[in-house]
């Protein structure tokens, strides 16, 4: 299996890390890298929940009879 590289972020290459640690904050995770020259870089990290579908059903015959569909594979274009 070949690791595929992720991005490269110009102006981080060679310079020594201080120290790395990450934090939570307004529904954030923070992950810092710290560099010795007193620079930084940051990441901030969101989760969601998405919803792809609410139907309404009849179960009395065992089977899932659908009578109407609530909600179904709508796209959320902030995402």
């Amino acid at each position: 299996m070949v690791h595929k590289r992720g991005t490269q972020y110009p102006g981080v290459r060679g310079k020594v890390v201080e120290f790395m640690d990450h934090s939570f904050a307004e529904g954030h995770l923070f992950i810092s890298v710290r560099f010795q020259d007193n620079t930084e870089v940051c990441w901030r990290v969101d989760c969601a929940l998405i919803l792809r579908g609410a139907d309404l059903a009849d179960w009395t015959g065992g089977n899932f009879r659908k009578i109407k569909t609530f909600v179904g594979e709508e796209q959320d274009d902030e995402l």
